[in-house]
């Protein structure tokens, strides 16, 4: 990650103010505020504001005044009853705004959780920065022959090599013609005095997915929860699993009580459904339950059996 020297400034700047308060803050999250967390390879997130803390999850539950002198681990069990019990308006009373970068075919994966309020870069106004993301050769992946959506067998040697050498040229070629067709460098640089350059608006149409642009991300903590147990996963997009991790991580330092009921009920939890559940009933108490007799499906049968730690399996 290369951060310009005008990026640079302005976190230092922002670091730099001192500002009182009469409103909670959290001391772990204020240690990271403004600052760039890197992520891929010309990307980042960071924390430019937020409200409110574990204690205002706790106010709201109650509608009470403050902390008065309650114990943590009084709000410890409330949060995570109100987790286990899937009570969600409370979380919503916090708040956190982001400052994303990250590469245009991510964006638009992200851009469909519909539960924040997003405001981007526009290329209509300003010209895109020269950056475009290549995966490392560890990521460089076959499609999977039983996932539609997801990556199989890792591509290696020359293969690897010529993929790579196509993205970069393709992105590279392609914003070239970016910068002809503005008559203009990334830089603010004309190339011509004597030609006009496309509008903006037009001219980003030929660009490459693998383009950076940049966003603010306002959420309130349910739906952030909500984004992170889908993208923090290990079946979702690893570029986009990156920054989720990233996120969460803040997310620990932000509300630390409720980042631990997340990953206790949330993230480390089996959903089981009705049948599944009288199979390890059944299980338990010594009973004969075999795949025919379950009513589940092959795939159902098999996440269950995985997901419990038992060898029954449906090949």
């Amino acid at each position: 990650m290369k951060l310009t020297p005008e990026q640079k400034q302005e976190i230092a700047d922002q670091q730099s103010q001192q500002n009182q308060t009469k409103r909670v803050t959290s001391p772990e999250l204020e240690k990271i505020l403004y600052e760039a967390l890197p992520v891929l390879d010309h990307g980042f997130i960071r924390v430019v504001d937020y409200m409110g803390d574990d204690t205002s999850i706790v106010q709201s539950a109650r509608v009470s005044y403050g902390k008065g002198t309650k114990k943590v681990s009084t709000d410890e069990g409330l949060i995570k009853y109100l987790m286990r019990h899937w009570h969600s308006t409370p979380f919503e009373m916090c708040e956190i705004k982001y400052h994303v970068k990250l590469p245009i075919f991510i964006a638009r994966q992200w851009i469909r959780h519909r539960t924040a309020n997003v405001n981007e870069y526009s290329a209509r106004y300003s010209i895109l920065d020269k950056e475009f993301y290549l995966p490392a050769k560890e990521q460089l992946s076959a499609q999977s022959k039983v996932n539609r959506q997801g990556r199989g067998d890792l591509i290696t040697g020359d293969q690897a090599d010529e993929v790579l050498k196509i993205l970069k040229d393709d992105a590279t070629r392609t914003y070239n013609n970016y910068e002809t067709m503005l008559n203009e460098r990334f830089d603010g640089t004309v190339i011509s005095e004597s030609k006009a350059g496309l509008a903006r608006e037009l001219a980003r149409m030929n660009l490459t997915l693998n383009s950076y642009t940049q966003w603010y991300w306002k959420t309130d903590l349910l739906n952030l929860l909500n984004f992170l147990f889908l993208r923090a996963d290990s079946h979702a997009q690893y570029e986009i699993r990156v920054y989720a991790e990233a996120m969460l991580e803040t997310v620990k330092k932000w509300v630390p009580i409720t980042h631990a009921a997340f990953m206790d009920y949330r993230v480390g939890a089996v959903n089981v459904s009705a049948k599944g559940k009288k199979v390890i009933q059944k299980m338990a108490s010594g009973q004969k339950c075999d795949f025919d007799s379950s009513g589940l499906s092959k795939r159902e049968w098999n996440e269950l059996m995985t997901s419990f730690g038992f060898t029954e399996k449906i090949v």
